[in-house]
Formats: C-alpha cells, sequence, structure tokens
C-alpha cells in the first residue's frame, strides 16, 4: 500500500474513537482503555449496541455479495474500520480475484493494521488513506490513482453517516461522491435509527461526542433521503435484518439500522 500519509503521533489513545469503540462491540482486540469505558456507557444506554454492531456487518458482507454478483469490480470503501474479517475486498475478491478496493477511514490507528491485515489477492490490488469523509475531494483525488472512474464502482458508506451532522451537510457528501461516478455504479449504505428509542440518543450523542465525534441518528424517511436519485434495489431502505436475509445471518432480530442499496441510472 502507498504512504498515506500516517504518523505515529497522530495516535490519541486518551480519547475514544468511534472505530475503535466498534471493533470493541464486534469483539474485538484493537481498543484502548477510554474507547472500552465510552463502549460500556453505551452498552448501558442501548444494551442490544453488539448486535447491532454484529447485524451491520453482516449488511456489509450480503450487499458486497450483491453488488459483486451484479459485476462491480472496484469498491471505495469510505468508514472502513478496524480490519475484521471477512473484509470486504475478501468478499469481493472471492467473486472475481481481479477486484479493487480504496479504503479510507479517519482513525490512524485502523491505518497501521489496514496495511497490515488488508492485503488483496496478486490479481486485485489493494489501497488506503488516512482521510475524512467531509472532504471527499481528497478521497476521491486518492481513488482515481486506483480505480477506474470510467467504470462502474460499489460506494461502502456503512455506519458512517451518522457520524456527520446536519451542518456538515451529509446529503451533498454523498452526491459529491456519487456525482463522480458512471451510470451503474452502487451505493451501499447503513445508517442508525432515533425510531426505536428516542430517548437515548441524546445520551448516546454525549459519550461519542466526549471523544470528538458527535452521533446523529435519523429516521427512516432522513435515511431513505440518501437515495434520491438512485435505483434502490429490492427490497428498499429497510431494517438491516430484513435485507436480503440469508442463512449466514447470526443475527436475526431487529435492530435500530436502516440499510439499502442503490444503482446509479
Amino acid at each position: 500500500m502507498p504512504d498515506a500519509g500516517f504518523s505515529a503521533d497522530d495516535i490519541d489513545t486518551s480519547k475514544p474513537h468511534s472505530a475503535r469503540m466498534y471493533d470493541w462491540f464486534l469483539d474485538g482486540k484493537d481498543h484502548y482503555a477510554a474507547d472500552v469505558e465510552a463502549a460500556q456507557k453505551i452498552v448501558r444506554l442501548f444494551p442490544n449496541v453488539k448486535d447491532t454492531a454484529g447485524t451491520n456487518r453482516e449488511f456489509m458482507h450480503r450487499a458486497a455479495r450483491f453488488v459483486g454478483n451484479r459485476g462491480i469490480r472496484q469498491f471505495l470503501d469510505i468508514g472502513t474500520g478496524i480490519p475484521t474479517e471477512p473484509n470486504l475486498h475478501q468478499i469481493a475478491q472471492e467473486i472475481d480475484p481481479s477486484a479493487r478496493v480504496v479504503y479510507a477511514d479517519n482513525d490512524p490507528i485502523v491505518l497501521r493494521h489496514a496495511e497490515a491485515l488488508l492485503q488483496g489477492t496478486e490479481q486485485g490490488h489493494t489501497a488506503y488513506l488516512h482521510a475524512d469523509v467531509r472532504e471527499p475531494d481528497s478521497i476521491l483525488a486518492f481513488a482515481r490513482k486506483h480505480l477506474d472512474f470510467e467504470q462502474p464502482i460499489g460506494l461502502s458508506l456503512v455506519a458512517l453517516l451518522q457520524f456527520i451532522t446536519d451542518d456538515l451537510d451529509p446529503y451533498k457528501i454523498v452526491r459529491t461522491l456519487l456525482d463522480s461516478m458512471v451510470t451503474g455504479s452502487y451505493l451501499m449504505l447503513s445508517h442508525v435509527t432515533w425510531e426505536f428509542d428516542p430517548e437515548i440518543w441524546d445520551r448516546v450523542d454525549a459519550i461519542y461526542r466526549a471523544g470528538g465525534t458527535p452521533v446523529k441518528a435519523r429516521s427512516h424517511e432522513e435515511v431513505a433521503r440518501f437515495f434520491e436519485g438512485l435505483e434502490v434495489c429490492d427490497p428498499g431502505v429497510v431494517l438491516s435484518t430484513r435485507w436480503h436475509p440469508d442463512s449466514g445471518m447470526k443475527i436475526r432480530n431487529d435492530q435500530p439500522l436502516y440499510v439499502g442499496v442503490a444503482r446509479k441510472p
């Protein structure tokens, strides 16, 4: 992988980070005391959060296969998170060993693990960028060095946009990313919702805000807006466990997570 501008000085383990908290929710090993403390506070407010994280990961697996089986051979995955197998490139390259994947995340610890673990097939290609989705143009500039933007791309924004508050216009960010991609590209997206338990989300937000990353849960209508102008694939924007359920799912009860996959017409 190319140098993505990482410095060990960028790692601050004294504050929780959403990617490392997510790793803890998935029973991973790559987190620190501050992450665990914040994650445990979330569990006390939201006891099913580990199941929500798990079903989110399972959706990514199904969505990547869905898109890969429809001919997509290159992916841009923003908000990658700490590697947890199977990763997106492993699913894509299982379908076609020549598939190409660009990963981007804003946690330098994710980069450290990505450099070691996100290695693909000899025929394919993986690359990683330390970047923030709030600067989509910089991500696209890097991705253009590794992906062919004259061919369709699968854009993965899984459990990411909930960390982009309304004042930063997440809908414009998604449009900027999709506008750079040709017809036949796909958007794969998941997003937490407050609709199951509206009262807890201000307190959840306060915990994430303490680490410097506010969280914004959204309604079904708000999540569906991310797909405006796209051809939403069946069964539409639905709860995660209701999107193409299969025998590999470990979590089948409803979780406060809306998901969808759509094609750019």
